[in-house]
């Protein structure tokens, strides 16, 4: 199955430790079913994004930290749903600011914030919620 025939999750965190363990996780609970995309910075999502959508692919989910260098998580959030209004999008993060926070709920179309460290189940079922699998 190509990259165009799938959908995508892309993870985006300026940790490494962070998106390795995410990868594995999700890579776990979905085995082959979606693409998984990780970047280690916002402005490397965009372009990740940028790329699926020359591609052909449809991002479906992207979770993302708050707090990172450069452009923040709800920032980040809020342009990748301009550029793919339908995906779901979940900030995970230890140390978001709580009014970004609620900015990215009224106008990021935040789906879900989950807070460091991370509940796998957790995740798993704001993904499933996201994309209306039950």
């Amino acid at each position: 199955m190509g990259k165009e025939e799938k959908g995508v999750l892309l993870c985006v965190d300026d940790e490494r430790m962070v998106l390795d363990a995410l990868k594995t996780q999700l890579k776990t609970a979905f085995g082959n079913q979606y693409l998984i995309e990780a970047a280690e910075s916002a402005e490397e999502g965009l372009e990740i994004l940028d790329e699926m959508r020359d591609e052909g692919c449809q991002p479906l989910v992207v979770i993302s930290d708050w707090l990172m260098p450069g452009m923040k998580g709800d920032v980040f959030l809020r342009e990748a749903k301009s550029r793919f209004p339908s995906v779901v999008k979940i900030m995970l993060s230890g140390q978001a600011d709580p009014v970004a926070v609620e900015q990215a709920w009224e106008n990021g179309g935040l789906d879900s914030f989950i807070i460091k460290p991370w509940d796998i189940d957790d995740l798993i079922g704001s993904i499933n919620s996201g994309l209306g699998v039950r």
